[in-house]
């Protein structure tokens, strides 16, 4: 069972008066603006979170190989999938807020403990692969600048281990959210760069889905717009965060500005390599290295090799946290483990925080000892992209069966956000034998 959660949301954040005078503040309203902004400290952090993880380091990869092949042509594909985005994982946060039970959990209730198995078998299946493609991602960023990966590796995974073991989510969330934030470092390569306006307008406005490379890079961001963990992890972030039904607008803002944060990253690896996309058609962009070489003739190779290997490896830490987490909370859920990082361990806690060593373990170890980190890179985007109908399809089960009735969707909403997820269920599949092949 999770520790007993508290409700922390404000009444200041749905309280705040936005009909105050203009001119100087007066004290009350100061206050009341303080109130605001610690309110949404409180609330605001696991849709931020899970959205910074989900442009991890295989997803970076994706995005400079989509800049250096298409140029700007890609550029609007990454818009549309913010709303992509926002409306599955705003399903996630009102499962968890409203019925204050984890993705696993409800599973098991509502479809018994079978389809949970399944479900969770392949949630810590897919976390485990992810660890992978991001250990992966710390490795090629440490050998870009002469560390072994053993090395790399091995302090990554004892950094993701002892920020769980601290006691506390809301820690791990803010560890998090520094990590994700180093993605930002891909703006100063994005201004050195000197992407083109005229050529952003025209690439807006032509998306050549006749040609199957493009058809095949735009599969491939889209597969990599949901991951099985993302969707057990932010609810289960929510309940660990003690927040209630009170909280779901200020976490829908959260999970709102979280995928226009996580995508303008991608937009901006995007720009970095679209200014040298015809001499980079035909490229192959599979690792760290290749990446900042690849930017380095247009803005340097030293501010290349920072700005990557910064993005990158914020990117694949805040992602191994979001992912194993998610994972070790699915299996505990399921089989009815006490899973609270509020709580230190203990044989209480014993098997939730050993699932969530293990994961690391494993992943860790794969990346070790393979030489042939992009292979298993492509494995595990065909592994997530098999998951996706599983995933999303016990995902609109359970808003149309689990929620209460005030808080389902409904007509055409419901048709418009089944209908999303059914595209981005296509996409996915539709990556399954050109990945295998390649």
């Amino acid at each position: 069972m999770r520790a007993p959660s508290r409700d922390t949301s404000l009444d200041a954040v749905d309280g705040f008066r936005a009909d105050e005078p203009p001119g100087p503040l007066t004290r009350p309203a100061r206050r009341r603006r303080r109130a605001l902004f610690l309110g949404l400290l409180a609330v605001w952090g696991p849709g931020l979170a899970v959205m910074l993880a989900d442009t991890d380091a295989g997803s970076l990869v994706t995005a400079a190989r989509s800049g250096a092949r298409w140029g700007y042509e890609m550029v609007l594909p990454q818009l549309v999938l913010i709303p992509v985005l926002y409306v599955v994982q705003e399903m996630t946060v009102r499962l968890g807020l409203c019925t204050g039970k984890g993705h696993g959990e409800l599973i098991r209730e509502r479809f018994g403990r079978g389809w949970a198995l399944l479900s969770v078998g392949t949630l810590f299946i897919s976390a485990t692969g992810a660890l992978v493609t991001e250990f992966a991602g710390v490795a090629g960023v440490g050998e870009m600048v002469g560390l072994p990966k053993v090395l790399t590796v091995s302090v990554a995974t004892a950094l993701l281990v002892g920020v769980a073991m601290a006691g506390s989510y809301r820690r791990l969330e803010r560890v998090a959210l520094i990590f994700g934030l180093a993605e930002l470092a891909l703006v100063p390569a994005v201004v050195f760069a000197h992407p083109s306006m005229s050529a952003l307008s025209r690439g807006l406005g032509h998306v050549p889905l006749g040609n199957g490379s493009y058809l095949y890079l735009l599969a491939a961001n889209v597969g990599a717009v949901i991951m099985p963990w993302m969707v057990f992890y932010q609810q289960g972030a929510v309940i660990d965060k003690g927040l209630g039904p009170k909280a779901l607008r200020a976490e829908r803002h959260d999970t709102a500005v979280g995928a226009v944060v996580t995508q303008l990253v991608m937009i901006m690896m995007v720009l970095a390599l679209a200014a040298g996309h015809d001499s980079g058609r035909g490229r192959v962009l599979g690792t760290v290295g290749q990446v900042a070489a690849a930017l380095a003739p247009y803005v340097g190779s030293l501010t290349s090799r920072v700005t990557v290997g910064l993005a990158v490896l914020g990117a694949a830490m805040v992602a191994a946290l979001v992912a194993s987490l998610a994972g070790a909370w699915g299996l505990a859920e399921v089989f009815g483990w006490r899973h609270s990082l509020n709580e230190r361990p203990s044989r209480r806690s014993a098997k939730f925080y050993g699932a969530y060593v293990l994961a690391h373990l494993v992943g860790a170890g794969l990346v070790v000892a393979s030489v042939d980190l992009v292979g298993l890179m492509v494995d595990v985007e065909v592994m997530n992209a098999l998951l996706l109908p599983i995933v999303l399809g016990f995902l609109v089960l359970l808003e149309a069966k689990a929620l209460p009735a005030n808080q389902r969707m409904h007509g055409l909403r419901r048709m418009a956000v089944t209908a999303t997820c059914l595209v981005v269920m296509a996409f996915g599949i539709y990556m399954v034998p050109a990945l295998a092949i390649g």
